[in-house]
């Protein structure tokens, strides 16, 4: 708290400069604003106050204060140094604020004395020709968003999850946006479960192809399974998937059922919606682990009962060899008075043996299906 205070007053009011090349602001004109401002705007009855240029977080909140209305601030990636003075001036728990600058947080909801600190998990499904034991499936971001009775400040981490398309779907919608912070809130919410939902399809296919493979017919029509490892990355990227999806069930339930001061009541019910979507994709999260694991099991179970297969041929053979192995065993030793030695027909007797007692073993073998 001592540096944020520190940089809170080594701050000096001064107007920002627009950075040509990124749209964010520079920092060399204004500390307390940072390059990691994607957006800064006032709404006030719905509608954004356009400004003749770009407010700094100190200046919007000041005519936010002056005439009403609420200011919403997206920052991506912040460091903890650019991330002080917006602190500082929207009196952010210092808690929070370490969270939401470390990011790698868990889905959450906690309640602070002026303010709510909400941590989402994005999930973006990775395209990919084909899936191998290390691809990619899903890859995770974050959204944390910081709600308070007159701002709204969203921090993201990530490549993807950009809320840029969402601003401006909701300054669409004044009717909705008039409702203040609350109403961008459930929106972010919203758009994050909505991504699940897109994500869970994909997956679905993935799956359902790796359950394709593996149970349908080979060689001879018996199935002839996948690579165990494509089945165990997808299982491991099911988990990432699973470990954003399940943490939220908590947040959204209090969000939907337990008043808040800062949540309109209106909008409070909005969550209920959210809440039934995320926990069906819940199900279905669920629903991947379990078939990946019966589809692994009967994957090497497959596996187990070709190799059983191979050991029957290979100890057929074996046996249907040992025949001729004996009788030349038998030939072989050097003895003086062994039968049929001196007999013109003894060699083409004992081979006709042999092989009449080869094609038997041979007969009965297949016949119960060892070969």
């Amino acid at each position: 708290m001592s540096m944020i205070r520190d940089l809170r007053a080594a701050v000096r009011p001064s107007r920002p400069a627009l950075r040509k090349d990124t749209g964010a602001y520079d920092t060399t004109r204004d500390p307390q604003t940072t390059t990691a401002v994607v957006d800064c705007a006032v709404y006030r009855d719905g509608a954004r106050v356009e400004t003749t240029g770009p407010l700094t977080p100190h200046e919007a909140m000041r005519r936010v204060r002056r005439d009403g209305g609420f200011v919403w601030i997206g920052l991506h990636e912040p460091t903890e140094a650019e991330f002080a003075g917006i602190a500082s001036e929207f009196g952010l728990h210092p808690l929070a604020v370490e969270d939401a600058v470390q990011a790698h947080q868990r889905p959450k909801l906690e309640r602070y004395d002026d303010s709510l600190f909400t941590v989402f998990k994005t999930i973006h499904y990775v395209e990919h020709d084909e899936l191998t034991a290390s691809s990619q499936v899903v890859e995770t971001g974050e959204v944390m968003c910081f709600t308070g009775r007159d701002f709204f400040i969203t921090v993201r981490h990530g490549g993807q999850g950009s809320l840029r398309a969402l601003r401006h779907r909701l300054q669409d919608d004044p009717e909705l946006l008039a409702r203040g912070p609350s109403a961008v809130l459930h929106a972010i919410a919203d758009h994050v479960v909505d991504g699940y939902i897109a994500v869970a399809d994909a997956v679905q296919d993935d799956i359902d192809e790796v359950e394709t493979e593996v149970f349908s017919p080979g060689r001879k029509g018996a199935p002839r399974g996948v690579d165990a490892g494509r089945i165990y990355q997808l299982k491991r990227e099911v988990m990432e998937f699973r470990r954003a999806v399940q943490p939220l069930m908590r947040p959204l339930q209090l969000l939907s059922e337990r008043p808040m001061r800062l949540i309109d009541p209106d909008i409070q019910k909005y969550f209920r919606d959210v809440a039934d979507h995320l926990a069906r994709v819940q199900e279905q999260v669920t629903g991947f682990d379990e078939l990946l694991n019966s589809i692994l099991q009967a994957n090497l179970a497959q596996a187990s009962v070709a190799q059983n297969e191979d050991m029957r041929k290979i100890t057929s053979w074996a046996a249907i060899i040992a025949v001729p192995t004996m009788v030349c065993g038998v030939y072989g030793m050097n003895f003086d008075y062994m039968p049929e030695l001196r007999w013109r027909f003894g060699y083409p007797m004992v081979l006709g043996i042999t092989a009449v007692i080869c094609f038997g073993i041979h007969r009965t073998l297949k016949r119960n299906g060892w070969l």
